[in-house]
């Protein structure tokens, strides 16, 4: 699957007292990436729960913290699909400022029925998006 990119700013309220990208910030930074990459697919999340009664939850996190960023840097943040299962996605990402990376790691989202919160599988439309990925 191709790597989807999204530019993010650093603003003010991303920071610590130093002035430096508080650590969970980037996974906000992540969040709205993949977001942005299921828009661009064609998939708005409040639809997904209006129309199928499905949306997505964060159920594991692997990050490796590379170097800081700080306020007004311009960022790019990655969502690349590497693996799918019938239930769940894991993404690839990468929050960079120009090439060099910041922050890395691994995200699984899971599908889960919008009412009771259990796992459901990927509609099949997204899967048809996703042919590259196994």
């Amino acid at each position: 699957m191709r790597e989807f990119r999204w530019p993010v700013r650093v603003y003010y309220e991303d920071t610590d007292a130093g002035g430096v990208v508080y650590y969970a910030n980037y996974l906000k930074f992540m969040e709205r990436a993949r977001t942005e990459w299921l828009r661009d697919l064609g998939f708005e999340q409040d639809g997904l729960v209006r129309e199928q009664g499905i949306l997505f939850a964060v159920t594991e996190v692997d990050l490796r913290y590379l170097r800081p960023a700080r306020f007004n840097d311009a960022l790019g943040v990655t969502a690349q699909v590497v693996e799918r299962r019938r239930v769940s996605l894991q993404f690839a990402q990468t929050v960079y400022r120009e090439d060099q990376a910041l922050c890395a790691g691994r995200i699984r989202i899971a599908c889960l029925d919008a009412v009771n919160f259990r796992p459901r599988p990927l509609p099949d439309r997204l899967i048809e998006e996703l042919v590259d990925v196994d």
